[in-house]
């Protein structure tokens, strides 16, 4: 999201096209969730990652090498694939690793390892770009990679998959039997998505096009942002152990709804800084929930591949957000788009979350009801 000026440039396309690849990657995602869940779901949590972060880390890779738009479109594509299938088997192996009393807690840690990513990459972009230009910066995105070492040497197989694990007939049944869930949560997340979506593909991007603010201060105002998101995470996850997962979701998306005009219109950059902090401490606390959340309500012999499909497929629904905002701030600006979108997602977000089930602290297994 940081280059996407840079890498329109070098191809000769719009941002709104380059922007489109953000879409690509995005739309992918639930053929990822698909594969991976499924392997997941039948041989165990640890070996479908380690496949998946390798594969995703070699294309970031190639993505760097791209000679033509088509050619990083294409890319981008696989890439989804990739990333679709990391977080729905992460989850389900983390959430049956832990204590139901801690499971909010863990979610809101393994949840920010997003914004904790978005943090390097704002640093990153901040040492290398004005340097090297946009392409090294994917071959840095290589090295998750190496995350796969530490995976087989260190992490075991949780006892809850072994006690869930079902044959294809009985795990068809569970899907149809809990189609209706799934319906809700596909909708959940597509909210979640839009929400997270809508107030960060774009920000660099309004930073640079609209407040005229170079790549050292776009990449400052950026970090700070993640660094709230990571703290919000954290925070609202906590929480939710205490309080309960909805109160907690609601009263974090609510009070972003309120900060939009502090993110988006503040005078000043130490201001446009305070603003970004505070939205993503709200965003991002939201989100923090979402692994616990939605690991416990799906049921124990799809777990992982529930949750990570109806996450993807909720990505796939709030595709649209980057090129939407694009295409409405070339009539207005990227304040009115990003401000108008961030709030109907935050309304509609608050009332789908309240509206919905929750299973707060139930045991995941064998012994599962």
């Amino acid at each position: 999201m940081f280059v996407l000026a840079p890498v329109a440039k070098e191809f000769g396309r719009s941002i709104l096209e380059v922007a489109a690849t953000i879409t690509a990657t995005l739309a992918m995602r639930p053929v990822g969730a698909i594969i991976f869940g499924l392997m997941a779901d039948r041989y165990g949590r640890r070996l479908p990652l380690m496949l998946d972060i390798i594969f995703y880390s070699v294309v970031e890779v190639l993505s760097g090498l791209a000679p033509s738009y088509r050619v990083f479109f294409i890319l981008r594509l696989l890439y989804g694939i990739g990333m679709g299938g990391e977080w729905g088997v992460g989850a389900s192996l983390a959430m049956e690793s832990v204590s139901p009393k801690w499971r909010g807690a863990l979610s809101g840690l393994l949840q920010e390892g997003y914004a904790l990513g978005n943090l390097l990459a704002a640093v990153v972009y901040y040492a290398v770009f004005p340097h090297w230009g946009w392409r090294p910066l994917f071959f840095i995105g290589g090295l998750p990679a190496l995350l796969t070492l530490f995976i087989r040497a260190k992490v075991q197989e949780p006892e809850a998959w072994r006690q869930s694990r079902t044959d294809w007939s009985g795990y068809g049944r569970a899907m149809l039997g809990n189609a209706r869930l799934f319906l809700y949560l596909v909708l959940l997340m597509a909210m979640m998505n839009f929400i997270s979506h809508g107030t960060q593909d774009m920000y660099p991007t309004f930073l640079q096009q609209q407040r005229h603010f170079g790549p050292h201060a776009t990449a400052m105002i950026t970090a700070v942002s993640m660094v709230g998101a990571i703290f919000g995470g954290l925070a609202f996850g906590l929480l939710s152990d205490r309080r309960g997962r909805r109160r907690a979701m609601v009263t974090a998306v609510l009070l972003a709804l309120v900060l939009i005009p502090a993110w988006i219109f503040a005078p000043s950059a130490p201001l446009m800084a305070a603003g970004a902090f505070l939205m993503q401490f709200m965003v991002q606390g939201a989100w923090g929930v979402i692994p616990a959340h939605l690991n416990e309500l799906s049921p124990s012999e799809l777990r992982g591949f529930f949750p990570g499909l109806a996450y993807q497929l909720g990505v796939l629904c709030a595709s649209i957000s980057p090129p939407v905002e694009a295409a409405v701030a070339q009539h207005l600006s990227y304040a009115r788009a990003m401000g108008m979108f961030a709030a109907a997602a935050l309304l509609i977000g608050a009332i789908v979350i309240a509206a919905g089930p929750e299973a707060k602290g139930i045991v995941f297994g064998k012994d599962a009801g």
